[in-house]
């Protein structure tokens, strides 16, 4: 039987440190790598999806990354800034001889017009643009950013790859990108849309000189290639690893434990906590905008049924109302009361008093994530018997990135998310992202949130945060998940990850 790999806990044990021998003569030249679907976009300033973060973090580069402990590190910043004593200053060394895929240079100039793209198209940067009072090259290899006032989480935010703050060549800066050239360890060489993307090595990549500590230091390129395969179905994602087809795969359902563990091809790997699903409102049209029908929705959803209808082993989920699991220093009980309430009497109170009249309840969803469909099913029975007309809107999961862009075609979508090391990572909070929820109470508590530098007072801040939360329902927390994935018996040099890369991978 094959070992489970757990990750225990908390930010700092969710991602593995990796030291991998430089040059490791059993190593394989491909890997092969099946995803959920197909990538949105290969442009990741224009999409919060995990797989476009899982896939383009291979091409695409960002001044700083995080290590296995979430520390902030440099990646094509030479080194981490150096800051003023107000927070509001932030000079920025950049790594000399790092060469784009077109074997032009990176400078300064490249770094400043792709951040000033990147805070006029990407969610997150949006969510900060009227912060920042500059970006400017203060030298062919130096970049100063500019702040209106401190914004504690503004490294751990260029660090993220998702919504990321990847940097260009200036010449191909454009509101669409149609070819992407980055830094990365890899370039694209072939795709074909919904059957395969192929990377292979870029030869002239400058990989940093420290030792590999998750996303941070040496990148060494050990695959010729790397092949992402778009599997939409999870049993034929599964069939295909213990089969030997498929190195590594994502997105596994609770119920492939069993059979993986009894292969002696594949292995699993269990992220524990991995993340929470989340239910997000739409703030900007329709019936989400009155605030006495989001609480009967929130009154009205039954939890535990709806965890187990995804999970079907609690094992793999907990009903949990804080925002941050145990362990995390953002773990708090704030608002807890009004979570996993299951009362539809109370609901149809509330949608009483909101004059609710039976306009349908619009609900996004895919059947990619199966867990999002089955959660929405569950939930849809005890709506209606609280009073709401539902109309399930079950789309394939592009079409849902497109259409949760335009606020009169949905009330509420369903998507997931890994816990992330700083709460503003979270595009549910901005008023930027696509919910659009930017209540003058929250957005004062974000501001003092994301202006404080003090740890313990950023956290008594944030119980504000999810009280507003919890009583305004900005968005809705279902509870925390575990996350399978599997891969090949022998395979090396892959941390269990959010967002799993495969520069270092081998397969002895």
């Amino acid at each position: 039987m094959s070992q489970l790999l757990k990750i225990g806990k908390g930010a700092v044990a969710l991602m593995l440190a990796t030291a991998v021998p430089a040059a490791p003569s059993w190593a394989q030249s491909t890997i092969t790598v099946a995803i959920a679907g197909e990538a949105q976009t290969f442009d990741p300033m224009l999409s919060t999806q995990d797989i476009v973060s899982q896939v383009t973090q291979h091409f695409v580069e960002t001044l700083f990354t995080f290590d296995s402990s979430w520390g902030v590190a440099p990646l094509l910043a030479a080194e981490l800034p150096e800051i003023s004593d107000d927070g509001t200053v932030y000079r920025i060394p950049l790594r000399d001889g790092v060469l784009f895929h077109d074997g032009s240079t990176m400078t300064a100039d490249d770094v400043v017009v792709s951040l000033e793209r990147w805070m006029a198209v990407s969610t997150r940067g949006r969510g900060i643009a009227d912060r920042v009072a500059s970006v400017e090259a203060t030298g062919p290899l130096e970049v100063t950013i500019m702040l209106e006032e401190p914004y504690s989480p503004l490294l751990a935010l260029l660090a993220f790859s998702n919504s990321a703050a990847v940097v260009y060549p200036s010449e191909i800066i454009a509101d669409t990108i149609d070819t992407i050239i980055g830094t990365g360890p890899y370039r694209i060489a072939d795709h074909q849309p919904d059957r395969f993307l192929q990377l292979v090595r870029f030869d002239e990549y400058s990989s940093r000189g420290e030792p590999s500590d998750g996303h941070a230091g040496a990148r060494l390129q050990t695959p010729d290639e790397i092949r992402f395969i778009p599997v939409t179905d999870e049993n034929t994602r599964l069939e295909g690893l213990v089969s030997g087809q498929f190195d590594f795969v994502a997105s596994l359902a609770a119920e492939a434990l069993d059979r993986i563990e009894s292969s002696t091809v594949a292995e699993p790997l269990l992220l524990e906590p991995f993340g929470w699903p989340v239910w997000v409102l739409n703030h900007q049209e329709g019936i989400m905008t009155d605030q006495r029908i989001r609480q009967a929705l929130q009154t009205a959803l039954p939890i535990d049924d709806m965890l187990f209808a995804a999970f079907g082993d609690d094992n793999f989920f907990t009903v949990d109302a804080a925002l941050f699991p145990e362990g995390w220093v953002w773990h708090n009980a704030a608002g807890a009361e009004y979570y996993n309430r299951n009362d539809p009497v109370q609901a149809q109170a509330l949608l009483a008093e909101a004059g609710y009249d039976g306009e349908p309840l619009r609900i996004l969803t895919s059947r990619r994530f199966e867990f999002h469909y089955q959660m929405a099913v569950v939930a849809a029975m005890s709506l209606e018997t609280a009073g709401f007309t539902v109309e399930m809107d079950v789309v394939e999961w592009a079409t849902l990135g497109e259409r949760r862009n335009d606020p009169s075609l949905w009330d509420l979508y369903i998507s997931h998310s890994p816990f992330l090391p700083d709460p503003s990572l979270s595009s549910t909070w901005l008023a930027s992202g696509p919910s659009g929820w930017a209540s003058a109470e929250k957005e004062d508590a974000l501001n003092r949130f994301t202006a404080e530098t003090d740890v313990a007072v950023r956290q008594q801040i944030f119980e504000d945060l999810q009280r507003i939360n919890f009583e305004d329902v900005g968005f809705i927390k279902i509870g925390n998940f575990n996350a399978l994935m599997g891969q090949r018996a022998g395979l090396q040099g892959v941390p269990a990850n959010p967002w799993p890369f495969f520069w270092n991978a081998s397969v002895e």
